[in-house]
């Protein structure tokens, strides 16, 4: 029997046994599949679930959210990290209704002009909304990519990178697009987040296992090839924590750009000495340095030295801030770490910092 070519054999895969249940599928809607496209960047289906039906069930369509104001976005993507995706998402529904009347456009090219949307994810939108014949290339897709053509050339070099792009757009489907596009781009994201995966690759229910090199070479791991590291550094900030008898919070809106731009925070001081310069000579009560906390960012670990202190509302620290009720702050955007700190019932206040407790 004849070999099917790689697109069809991966669109035949994908109506059997891809994902078929996704909330942002088969809706027609260029809109749903941007909201999905941003946010499953560095984030598991999993959790982008949740946070994709809030966002609809608030924003319906882009005009709701492009009039919404970014604290409001920044709100509801609280916990979800990478802020910067938030902030561009509100400027690029903002710029669809000012210069695009409110309608997707409908080619790769013209998505890339939108803020926020890059190539792979203007190649997604594109291919699954609108049938257009452009490769998308996430870290999925290159792992699929690479060890079903045993592609070993180094992705760090932007040469190779733009050579696997032509590849990958040679193995593109080339009939019946509005329908086989839509599939193929769908099974190749679904592919490489459940059968070829980074670690032990389930090779023996792969569509494309007969023709993929990586696993004749009996080495599908050692692909793709990125030689270049990013070196991780690491950083201690100290959060004042301050209280009211009444449970208010002191909180100050990050400045952009910077860590958490955008999002209200506990203030952010550099060592314990620039945090107990700001502190009212008279009142305060109970101050004590917290257990620390070690959030992890893509390039950089933060270690975060909570400092907390009950102070009355009538002489609060001198910094940028204001206090919030608890039933204000926990509407707000919040970094994940802080929401966390703030939500937690049962610390001990006066006891030294122990061993970072990640976050």
């Amino acid at each position: 029997m004849e070999q099917l070519p790689f697109w069809a054999t991966l669109v035949r895969w994908q109506v059997a046994h891809g994902r078929n249940d996704l909330p942002w599928q088969n809706t027609g809607s260029a809109y749903a599949v941007w909201l999905s496209e941003i946010m499953l960047q560095q984030t598991q289906v999993v959790t982008v679930r949740g946070y994709f039906a809030r966002f609809v069930a608030r924003f319906p369509h882009v005009a709701a959210l492009a009039s919404a104001s970014l604290d409001d976005v920044l709100g509801l993507w609280s916990g979800l990290g990478y802020y910067s995706r938030a902030r561009n998402m509100h400027q690029c529904a903002q710029a669809i209704m000012a210069h695009h009347g409110g309608v997707f456009p409908s080619t790769a090219a013209e998505l890339q002009t939108l803020p926020g949307i890059g190539p792979s994810t203007a190649a997604a939108i594109a291919s699954l909304c609108f049938g257009e014949r452009v490769a998308i290339m996430d870290g999925n897709v290159k792992r699929v990519l690479t060890r079903y053509l045993g592609y070993d050339s180094d992705l760090a070099v932007t040469a190779n990178s733009r050579r696997l792009m032509q590849l990958a757009t040679d193995l593109l489907p080339d009939s019946d697009l509005p329908v086989s596009m839509a599939r193929y781009t769908q099974g190749i994201m679904d592919m490489g987040a459940t059968v070829c995966t980074t670690r032990k690759p389930a090779c023996e229910v792969c569509p494309q296992k007969e023709g993929c090199r990586a696993r004749a070479l009996g080495a599908p791991e050692r692909f793709p090839v990125k030689t270049r590291k990013l070196k991780r550094t690491a950083e201690s900030i100290w959060l004042l924590s301050a209280r009211t008898h009444d449970g208010a919070v002191w909180l100050s809106k990050r400045p952009t750009p910077g860590v958490w731009a955008g999002l209200y925070c506990l203030p952010l001081f550099s060592d314990r000495a620039g945090l107990q310069a700001v502190l009212p000579a008279q009142g305060c009560v109970e101050l004590a340095e917290e257990v620390a906390i070690k959030h992890v960012l893509t390039h950089k670990d933060l270690y975060l030295h909570p400092v907390s202190v009950v102070l009355s509302r009538e002489s609060p620290p001198d910094s940028q801030g204001v206090w919030v009720d608890h039933g204000q702050w926990v509407e707000m955007g919040l970094p994940a770490p802080i929401r966390k700190w703030l939500s937690c019932e049962r610390r001990t206040i006066g006891s030294p910092s122990r061993d970072a407790a990640s976050v």
